[in-house]
């Protein structure tokens, strides 16, 4: 099995109980190397997010490496087979939280940077590290914070990958090379509380909104096109109501999100939402919060790089995907840089006994080497 150094690093950052927003050590320890091999590392810390920014060179163009050090919570601990930040290999899979998403990624990031700069060290222009431990968290402090600090100073990526965890069956099989836009709404109906046996004197804000939700719920926002799925509307949270069987409640709270296409806009939804809630003559308020624009970095440069190197790697030929989450992506496509997403399998991320496959981990480090080969040896 060759894949002793990518293994050994992720090891040590899975042995890092960095739960958002806390990043123990687990920058420190990619500084370290990154710094061995020329790199100009520069901590930046807003409110309690632990920010990285390395880079080595100063000249364009400059391909970037993303990620984040911190993970989700491990939930339950009765129903993890192992220590969740104590990493152990059974029958081939590597297991521990962060294991899939994302600090596999990361180990290979270093890896693939030191084993390309020992053999090109006069490279053309300049590899970054842009790390955060604010991703899996309200995403307030970090890379959003690194980006308006970097433009401020009008420092520039030209091509940005993203370690997220973005193969489904196969290492390399999908690439994302864009995510749908985000926007998430608290919808509060009034109504008139009051008691059941006496619904004349009372308003029920569940009754009132009920044909609303279903329209809602049912509309087709758009078809998407040939990079976007159609706009997805779903309901995530809804509440009303004392706990009592007596009482009608006096307000109905609603929580919902869209994933959206570039066919449409935050502007178009939102008035669309509101004209549906007006039409059925709803007494309402609603707070918006908007997670993120829809991004797409289309067949280039960067995409062009990445499905060479994962065909050389893995045999595989990758497949062009916007569907799933989110991601930090969202804050630096805007800049103008290049943007895509690629790592190893995504089937247990976020879950209990979270792994991921150790015969991975030396691969996706040689695709990493290999796409900083074609766009800057």
């Amino acid at each position: 099995m060759n894949s002793s150094e990518t293994l050994a690093l992720s090891l040590e950052l899975l042995r890092q109980p960095s739960v958002t927003p806390i990043d123990h050590n687990c920058q420190n320890i990619m500084a370290d190397r990154l710094a061995k091999v020329g790199f100009n590392i520069e901590n930046m810390r807003f409110d309690d997010v632990d920010n990285l920014w390395a880079r080595r060179g100063t000249q364009a163009p400059v391909f970037c490496f993303a990620g984040h050090t911190d993970v989700v919570p491990t939930g339950n601990l009765d129903a993890w087979q192992t220590d969740p930040f104590q990493p152990e290999i059974i029958d081939g899979k590597l297991y521990g939280r962060g294991s899939a998403d994302m600090k596999t990624a990361l180990a290979a990031m270093v890896v693939a940077t030191e084993r390309f700069v020992a053999k090109h060290p006069n490279h053309k222009g300049s590899i970054a590290y842009l790390i955060t431990s604010d991703e899996e968290g309200p995403s307030i402090n970090g890379t959003v914070k690194v980006v308006e600090t970097l433009e401020a100073r009008q420092e520039k990526m030209t091509w940005c990958l993203v370690g997220e965890p973005s193969s489904t069956n196969t290492l390399g099989d999908v690439i994302k090379n864009g995510r749908r836009g985000s926007l998430n709404a608290v919808l509060t109906v009034k109504g008139k509380q009051g008691h059941v046996a006496y619904p004349h004197l009372a308003a029920n804000p569940i009754h009132l909104a009920a044909l609303a939700l279903h329209e809602l719920s049912t509309t087709v926002w758009d078809q998407g096109n040939e990079y976007f799925p159609a706009t997805t509307f779903q309901i995530s949270n809804i509440h009303a109501g004392t706990g009592a069987t007596n009482i009608v409640p006096g307000h109905l709270d609603v929580v919902f999100n869209f994933r959206y296409s570039t066919e449409v806009t935050a502007e178009i939804l939102q008035q669309r939402v509101l004209a549906i809630l007006d039409a059925h003559g709803l007494d309402y308020d609603i707070q918006w919060t908007f997670s993120g624009l829809p991004f797409l970095t289309p067949v280039g440069e960067l995409v062009n790089a990445a499905k060479h190197a994962i065909k050389q790697v893995n045999g595989v030929e990758a497949e062009l995907s916007t569907s799933g989450g989110t991601s930090d992506g969202r804050f630096i496509a805007p800049t103008g840089a290049q943007v895509l997403e690629l790592g190893v399998l995504n089937a247990t991320i976020h879950q209990v006994n979270e792994h991921v496959n150790i015969d991975d981990l030396e691969p996706l480090a040689e695709i990493y080497e290999e796409i900083l080969v074609q766009l800057l040896a």
